[in-house]
């Protein structure tokens, strides 16, 4: 009896959430990557929580930062990885970053989440005003490669930043998916 897939739920962290997300926060970052984007050394969850909000709508940036939109991605009650969608560009993330991050713990890889939760932070980017998103992974990253390609990426090009070693693949991605495009088009 083949078992049915659970179904991936972009949503907003929760006070209930802390410990699962500092938990994979510690797992990715043993891989050098972030799960709790700008957590600060020993900022209460609560604080945590209200400052994402804050970064939402553009209240209180660091320098370099841009409003942005964080969602965890949740089957089944289990937090399987993150996205952050960038509402806008700095000169910065045109080069490395661009306007969706993502990132799936270990353990839910290759499963076809990063894929759910790059195509709902596609969503998101469009309700703010994004109708084509950069999307970055490092060159050497197929599965993220071809994650973006799913979605719809094409490849704009490969840039390489002085100082790193990793070049980085730019893709520019549509935010209305061909059914919503076609939707959007027709007389009604």
């Amino acid at each position: 009896m083949t078992r049915p897939r659970a179904t991936l739920q972009l949503r907003a962290l929760t006070l209930q959430d802390e410990g699962a997300a500092r938990a994979a926060h510690d797992e990715l970052a043993r891989d050098g990557c972030d799960f709790l984007l700008g957590v600060r050394p020993g900022e209460g969850w609560d604080a945590y929580l209200r400052r994402l909000d804050e970064v939402r709508v553009g209240v209180g940036l660091p320098d370099g930062w841009v409003p942005a939109t964080f969602l965890v991605g949740d089957v089944d009650g289990v937090l399987v990885g993150r996205v952050s969608v960038r509402h806008a560009l700095t000169e910065a993330l045109t080069v490395v970053g661009g306007h969706i991050g993502y990132a799936v713990l270990p353990a839910h890889r290759r499963r076809g989440y990063a894929t759910a939760m790059l195509r709902g932070a596609l969503a998101v980017a469009r309700s703010v005003g994004v109708r084509e998103a950069l999307v970055t992974c490092d060159d050497g990253n197929t599965g993220s490669a071809r994650t973006i390609e799913r979605c719809g990426g094409v490849l704009q090009d490969v840039a390489h930043v002085p100082g790193d070693d990793v070049a980085t693949r730019r893709y520019r991605v549509p935010t209305t998916f061909e059914g919503e495009a076609a939707r959007a088009t027709s007389p009604s």
